[in-house]
């Protein structure tokens, strides 16, 4: 475990150079380690006399793809920036050691919002809404103004969206993370093919946008009422309905089908304003990159709480599966009868794992 001395050692030069403090004024320095969601990156807070100062993000390691990773935070930051993108400050990077120093957003994030709201409550359901709104405004200029100018070099990940990302870490995430590895249950013969199915269709969708690929409730941050975009590193080139589905079936937001198609319309309203589209059109790409995004999501909490170890991601797998089960009823889906009965099947499974898994940490009498 890294001392509190021994990081303040390394911020220290990035805090002077930020401007954030002058020399002679290290004491009174803090730093507060955050925990983090899926990510194996490590998250300080630092403070001056209980005064937030920054946000500090470390790798896990300064080498490989985890080193690439905070370059690619740094690079598409700045470039996010220049495009008017609210994303937080960006005040110093240290190359070596794969720091970066951020403005610190607070605590307050779309998810918490979300939860604190009644939806029986007409009040509480607009004041909500009002807020998803300019969320869908900022992710629109994002969407258009943010691919611009974006170096495919950037990308840590892949620099596009596409087919292979599709089968590699999507569906096939959900095959090995979700359905052998979580339920344990055998790959049915065919599934492969509609996997492919599914991919193919989804790439035609164009795919020259600027895609963040985690824009969810917990990724946006709240901070004196204004919009900010946080976690963009795997931001790379995709199509327009992904993030827009990732915001719409976020499992941690849960949001009521009703309150999600107002959404729809008005994203489909504010991206009218900046392009010519056919909406048709773009709902059948909306609906197979949603299923896509259904698919990475399932795959990722199971491997998360499964291999990981991180139970908080374990109660929103049911949510994500039930979800995909319902948009697998879309006619344009009527050729999957495999994954839809996988569905049926997984939901019904999942809930023995729940029952499996509630009763190995009942505590003893």
């Amino acid at each position: 475990m890294t001392s509190e001395a021994h990081l303040l050692e390394e911020l220290i030069p990035l805090l002077r150079d930020a401007g954030l403090i002058d020399r002679g004024e290290e004491s009174g320095l803090a730093v507060a380690m955050l925990a983090a969601d899926g990510s194996t990156r490590r998250f300080v807070r630092i403070s001056r006399h209980g005064r937030a100062l920054a946000l500090a993000v470390f790798p896990e390691a300064a080498e490989g793809r985890m080193l690439a990773e905070a370059v690619a935070t740094w690079r598409i930051g700045r470039h996010l920036q220049r495009q008017g993108i609210p994303v937080p400050d960006l005040y110093g990077w240290d190359e070596r050691h794969g720091l970066v120093l951020f403005e610190d957003l607070g605590d307050t994030r779309l998810h918490d919002l979300v939860q604190a709201t009644d939806f029986d409550d007409p009040a509480a359901r607009d004041g909500l809404l009002g807020l998803y709104r300019q969320v869908i405004d900022r992710l629109v200029a994002m969407q258009i103004d943010g691919a611009p100018g974006l170096d495919g070099d950037w990308c840590w990940d892949t620099p596009r969206y596409d087919r292979q990302l599709m089968l590699e870490r999507e569906s096939g995430y959900f095959l090995r993370a979700f359905w052998q590895d979580l339920l344990a249950l055998p790959v049915p013969a065919g599934i492969d093919d509609e996997f492919s199915a599914i991919a193919a269709m989804a790439a035609e969708a164009p795919a020259g946008f600027f895609l963040h690929r985690d824009f969810q409730s917990r990724n946006i941050m709240i901070k004196d009422g204004r919009i900010r975009i946080i976690d963009y590193q795997g931001g790379r080139f995709g199509p327009l309905g992904y993030d827009l589905a990732s915001l719409l079936i976020d499992p941690y937001a849960d949001l009521p089908l009703a309150f999600s198609d107002v959404l729809f319309q008005y994203y489909l309203e504010r991206l009218g304003q900046r392009m010519r589209f056919d909406p048709r059109q773009f709902h059948r790409h909306y609906s197979l990159l949603a299923l896509q995004r259904n698919l990475q999501i399932v795959g990722a909490f199971a491997f998360l709480s499964h291999v990981r170890g991180k139970p908080f991601f374990a109660a929103y797998i049911r949510p994500a599966v039930e979800k995909l089960r319902a948009s697998l009823q879309e006619p344009i889906f009527a050729g999957q009868p495999t994954l839809r009965a996988m569905a049926e099947r997984a939901v019904e499974r999942i809930g023995q794992v729940e029952r499996i898994r509630r009763q190995s940490i009942k505590p003893a009498r």
